[in-house]
């Protein structure tokens, strides 16, 4: 009857033959965001169902109306208690349902509101804004976050440290908008030129930071010769003007990595990465203890 009624008033039904059953649709992936428990079920009753779901920390938050015979004050504190969103008596009229899930709705609307809120503060917190990368301070969690799985799990890590070439020259003779143009493309480049799990940020003005977790030194200089050949792979066109666009980049690699070994690293790419602006930049190096 419910299921009847909940299709006519627009909603999609999905039906659970007893308490079990409800609560593995609650707790799937896709569960719905509105459910209506009877009280008491087979298996599990509903009130047992409202403090699971609430012990999960479900989100998006799942609105429930909790539907029973009992009348008793402390059956609707205990009902509320668990977890119930609304609380409704049987037998019930069929528009007090219909207006209680529409409150329900509402409720769910405005979370998903400051969900999306909170998801756009938490990219402008975390992402630089010009390029859409990460900024300096994520990349840098993101390194510390992965120097501390790879020690825990004893895989290697390595960072490339790409440094746009002549960039000033781009900025003085082709204007600050043209530099910022120029700095997008080469991001989307670098993005599309790593691994999914591979984190690319901007270290600071031209400057990029790219954390390659898994990899060996050898691995991580064929995967810089793939950045830098996306980097270069064609004109960046701005205001009727193409601007030839490349990068040098330096690598640095711990095959067995220590938390604290993020500085170092990044010393060590730097220093690589002087090395191919020595070499004519447009180019890729890699540490040496002894640099040449």
């Amino acid at each position: 009857m419910l299921g009847n009624m909940l299709g006519r008033w627009g909603y999609q039904a999905v039906t659970a033959r007893d308490g079990e059953e409800a609560w593995k649709i609650l707790e799937s992936e896709d569960s719905p965001r509105l459910a209506i428990l009877d009280w008491m079920m087979p298996g599990l009753d509903g009130v047992e169902i409202c403090r699971r779901v609430r012990a999960a920390g479900h989100e998006p938050y799942v609105y429930i109306v909790l539907l029973t015979a009992r009348t008793e004050s402390r059956d609707l504190v205990e009902g509320m208690d668990a977890g119930a969103d609304d609380y409704l008596t049987k037998p019930f009229r069929n528009h007090e349902l219909r207006v209680r899930l529409r409150a329900g709705k509402r409720i769910l609307d405005l979370q998903e509101e400051l969900l999306r809120a909170r998801e756009a503060l938490r990219i402008q917190a975390t992402h630089d804004g010009l390029t859409g990368l990460h900024n300096r301070t994520s990349i840098l969690d993101i390194l510390h976050n992965e120097l501390a799985r790879g020690s825990r799990e004893g895989q290697p890590l390595a960072v490339l440290l790409a440094d746009l070439d002549r960039f000033k020259q781009i900025n003085d003779s082709c204007g600050h908008l043209a530099g910022d143009e120029v700095l997008r493309e080469t991001a989307q480049r670098m993005k599309s030129a790593v691994r999914r799990y591979d984190a690319v940020g901007r270290y600071g003005g031209e400057e990029f930071l790219v954390v390659l977790p898994g990899c060996e030194a050898d691995t991580a200089c064929r995967q810089a010769e793939r950045i830098r050949e996306a980097v270069a792979s064609g004109m960046v066109e701005f205001g009727g003007q193409r601007l030839q666009v490349s990068c040098s980049i330096g690598a640095a690699c711990r095959s067995n990595p220590a938390p604290t070994d993020a500085d170092s690293l990044i010393r060590e790419a730097d220093v690589a990465l002087y090395v191919a602006k020595n070499l004519g930049r447009n180019q890729v190096a890699a540490f040496a203890a002894q640099p040449v």
